[in-house]
């Protein structure tokens, strides 16, 4: 899990993020990956944790689920000083979670594409950091399977390597096979690229990448496409010309072709002593200044959400002693028992510790005594399961309204709706309200659905054609934009991809390509099949991205948005070596309001 943020640091909840997951109060988003969306939260003694949700996607596969809690709990018993433990999980409920220690501080990937490479005392300390967790991940039977510099975290002790093991939830996941990809190519070594062969070499492998890059500043297998980085850590040696002198034995061992002669973890800390002119020891002054800041700014926490306490039970509420306070139904002279025996006392007895009084959402406590709560009609009773909480003495609640003529409200509001109805009927254009311009005319429907024609049955919307729409690199479509315009997702905060209907997102540093949506579903058709709404329609074979290598001239995907839009996107390829700017291009037909929109769009 992505402990750190990318792009802005702490971005606020949006529209259709969850304010709790699994008990807990989120704060802010952290950032978002191939597996889930990660989220700023905390434990209830106020420490900040980060929370890693699972993509619907994956929650429906149960193969994904079984693998991901046999994962799961493999990572609780790492418990390494190089790791960001597992604090809690979820991997039964309708999403499932996990969240992890927050680590303030940047990745290796931010890192660098900020601040250029490390001096080589920070790379030698980072490798005998990472070596370190890898030898206590092994230890517990685990392989990473993803170890990449978005991965390792540069904390002011030393880095933190996250996200063991979680990628091999997703490798028997059919979601692989539908353009969701989990993993990273360029970081792959050569058996797990040929044949999936994945052992705890393959992690070292990895580690001599991580080496080369955070000295070099570059990928020691170049950029491009995925497929022709693979072949080259395949079939070619590393160019490690970049890498400075000292670095380059640490670096050429790790990245053997053959597993057996990489060297194990603890081989690797030792060589890095050899290597150093200094004794290697982590300390505040391992990163360089400007690094360093970047920790500081992460430290900068939102404002803590206070996470709802759990319910004190009865056998907890009795070996509390009571304590006076004035509850809200009392009446100013009332007085009520503690417990039984006792002599009257003033008011009523203060909450058992653990159950604040004043938190948002939940009503003070009332007195103890035996027997099951009697709260009057007006008092919430869902937060207080059925004998947690003794009775009390309240005043009588108030009297319900008396009953409105509920007939002639009724025959009142039918005479409207139909008086409304043929006022509108008598505007439209032909009285039939289908029709209209294909280039941007909105559907008729207020609901989001196909609207009704003639005799009831439904007519659906009129399609939309633009044509030629170069759509730049980090930028994004609206459906329900007429015409659609590419707007800036650098302009739109949090993941700077992860905006629009439509977006195009090009990673400059590692050459990584994605073409996907962020408010709903795609679905890459087959040569045979013709886009169209009824195809479009028919689909379910949904994802949220679609991988490059996947589309070719004329290539057709369906768009299906969460706000009721439906989409057919041909593309038309990409911006050639020449142009100034990197772009694809793509026609859109959109047919809009063509579903219901889902709850909360």
């Amino acid at each position: 899990m992505t402990s750190a943020p990318s792009g802005d640091l702490f971005q606020p909840l949006a529209p259709n993020d969850p304010e709790t997951v699994g008990g807990y109060r989120l704060a802010a988003v952290l950032g978002a990956g191939g597996m889930g969306k990660v989220y700023l939260s905390y434990t209830p003694g106020g420490r900040p944790i980060a929370l890693k949700v699972i993509r619907s996607e994956f929650s429906e596969d149960p193969e994904f689920r079984r693998r991901f809690e046999q994962e799961v709990r493999s990572a609780q018993r790492v418990q390494g000083l190089y790791t960001a433990p597992v604090i809690d999980f979820d991997t039964e409920g309708a999403q499932p979670w996990l969240a992890t220690a927050y680590v303030p501080g940047p990745s290796l990937a931010q890192a660098v594409g900020l601040h250029g490479r490390l001096p080589v005392r920070s790379v030698l300390l980072m490798t005998v950091g990472c070596a370190e967790a890898l030898h206590v991940i092994h230890g517990a039977g685990i392989v990473h399977r993803d170890l990449k510099p978005a991965n390792v975290l540069l904390a002011s002790d030393g880095p933190r390597v996250i996200d063991f093991g979680i990628a091999r939830a997703a490798d028997a996941t059919a979601l692989t096979g539908t353009g969701v990809s989990v993993g990273t190519p360029a970081f792959m070594a050569p058996e797990q690229a040929i044949s999936g062969t994945v052992t705890p070499a393959t992690d070292v492998f990895a580690l001599g990448q991580i080496v080369a890059f955070a000295g070099s500043g570059a990928s020691a297998y170049g950029d491009g496409p995925s497929h022709g980085v693979l072949y080259r850590i395949v079939h070619e040696e590393p160019d490690l010309s970049g890498l400075p002198e000292e670095l380059r034995p640490l670096a050429a061992r790790c990245l053997a072709r053959d597993p057996a002669d990489r060297p194990t973890p603890a081989e690797i800390i030792a060589l890095c002593h050899e290597l150093s002119s200094e004794p290697l020891r982590q300390g505040e002054d391992w990163l360089p200044r400007a690094v360093a800041g970047s920790i500081t700014e992460r430290l900068r926490l939102p404002e803590p959400v206070r996470t709802p306490p759990p319910v004190a039970t009865p056998t907890e509420v009795s070996a509390q002693p009571p304590a006076p306070t004035v509850h809200p139904y009392a009446q100013p002279t009332q007085t009520a028992p503690t417990r039984p025996g006792a002599a009257p006392q003033p008011g009523y007895p203060t909450p058992p510790p653990g159950y604040p009084a004043q938190s948002p959402g939940y009503p003070p406590h009332p007195a103890y005594a035996q027997g099951p709560p009697t709260p009057p009609p007006s008092y919430p009773q869902a937060s207080h399961p059925q004998g947690s909480y003794p009775p009390a003495s309240y005043p009588p609640a108030p009297a319900p309204p008396a009953p409105k003529r509920k007939g002639l409200v009724v025959a009142g509001a039918v005479v409207g709706a139909v008086v409304a109805v043929a006022l509108v009927y008598s505007l439209l254009p032909d009285g039939s309200g289908g029709g209209g311009d294909a280039k941007g005319r909105e559907s008729a429907s207020p609901t989001g659905s196909a609207s009704p024609g003639k005799g009831g049955k439904p007519v659906d919307p009129q399609p939309a054609t633009y044509e030629g729409i170069d759509l730049t690199a980090n930028y994004h479509l609206m459906l329900a934009d007429n015409p659609p315009r590419p707007i800036d997702g650098a302009k739109s905060g949090g993941v700077l991809y992860a905006h629009g209907d439509v977006y195009y997102y090009f990673d400059s540093l590692f050459g990584t390509e994605k073409f996907g949506t962020a408010n709903g579903n795609m679905v890459l058709l087959n040569n045979a099949q013709k886009g169209s709404l009824e195809t479009c329609r028919q689909e379910t074979r949904y994802t949220k991205q679609i991988a490059f290598d996947q589309l070719t001239d004329g290539q057709q995907i369906c768009v299906l948005s969460d706000t009721g839009h439906i989409a057919v996107v041909t593309y038309r390829g990409k911006s050639g070596a020449s142009d100034a700017g990197k772009y694809i291009t793509v026609d859109l037909t959109v047919w809009r309001n063509a579903d219901q929109p889902k709850s909360g769009s």
